[in-house]
C-alpha cells in the first residue's frame, strides 16, 4: 500500500473518537473499522444473509435486521460458532478497510479500529497511535456516556489486549488524562509529522 496509513486505537472510553473527529477537521479522511463491520451484515447483505443462513432466522429482528445482542449471546457462549463468525467477518471487513483506505485522498489516512492489534489490523497500517487512560477512567466515562453496568465494561476492558501491551506496541501515544482543550494541541503536533512522514513515503 503506497499511501501512508495511521492506525487509531484506544480501550473504550479513551476519547478515540474524538481525536479521530479532531484529525478529520483537520481534513484527515477517517476509515472507521466498526462502521464497516456495521455495513457488512446491513439487511440484504451478503454478509447478513450468511449469517441467517448459518444461524437461522431467529436471529433477526422484526425489521430483518441483524439482532446483535442475540447473536453476541450465542458466539460467546459457543467458540466454535465464535470462529465460524469471525472467519466470514474478518476477510469482508479487510477488503472494505483496503478499498477505503486506497480511495482515501487526503495526504494520509486513519484507520479507526478499537481492535487494532487484536486483530491483526495493525499489519495494514505504517505507524499505530494509540489514546491512553487508566481503566479506573476508562470505567467512569464510558458508565457516564453508555449509561451501562460497571460489569459489562469490565468485560469489555477484559477482552482487549491488555493497556500495558497496547502501550508497548503503539508507535505514538496520546495521554488523555486531561481536558479536550490539551488534546487537540497533541493531535495538531502529530497531524503535522505526519504530514511529513507521508510526503517522505
Amino acid at each position: 500500500m503506497s499511501k501512508f496509513i495511521v492506525g487509531l486505537t484506544g480501550g473504550i472510553g479513551s476519547g478515540k473518537t474524538t481525536v479521530a473527529n479532531i484529525f478529520a477537521e483537520l481534513g484527515i479522511q477517517l476509515v472507521d473499522a466498526d462502521i464497516i463491520a456495521r455495513e457488512v451484515v446491513e439487511v440484504g447483505s451478503e454478509g447478513l444473509n450468511k449469517i441467517t443462513a448459518h444461524f437461522g432466522k431467529s436471529i433477526l429482528n422484526k425489521d430483518q435486521s441483524l439482532n446483535r445482542s442475540k447473536l453476541r449471546e450465542i458466539i460467546f457462549s459457543q467458540p466454535d460458532k465464535r470462529e465460524w463468525l469471525n472467519n466470514l467477518m474478518h476477510p469482508m471487513i479487510r477488503s472494505e478497510i483496503h478499498k477505503r483506505l486506497n480511495s482515501a485522498t487526503s495526504p494520509y489516512a486513519i484507520l479507526v479500529a478499537p481492535l487494532l492489534f487484536e486483530n491483526g489490523l495493525d499489519r495494514l497500517v505504517n505507524l499505530t497511535l494509540l489514546v491512553d487512560i487508566s481503566p479506573e477512567q476508562q470505567l467512569d466515562r464510558t458508565i457516564i456516556r453508555d449509561e451501562v453496568s460497571s460489569e459489562q465494561i469490565k468485560n469489555i476492558i477484559d477482552s482487549q489486549v491488555p493497556r500495558a501491551e497496547r502501550l508497548s506496541k503503539a508507535d505514538d501515544v496520546i495521554d488523555n488524562h486531561g481536558k479536550i482543550s490539551a488534546l487537540k494541541g497533541k493531535v495538531i503536533s502529530l497531524h503535522n509529522n505526519y504530514l511529513k512522514l507521508a510526503n517522505n513515503a
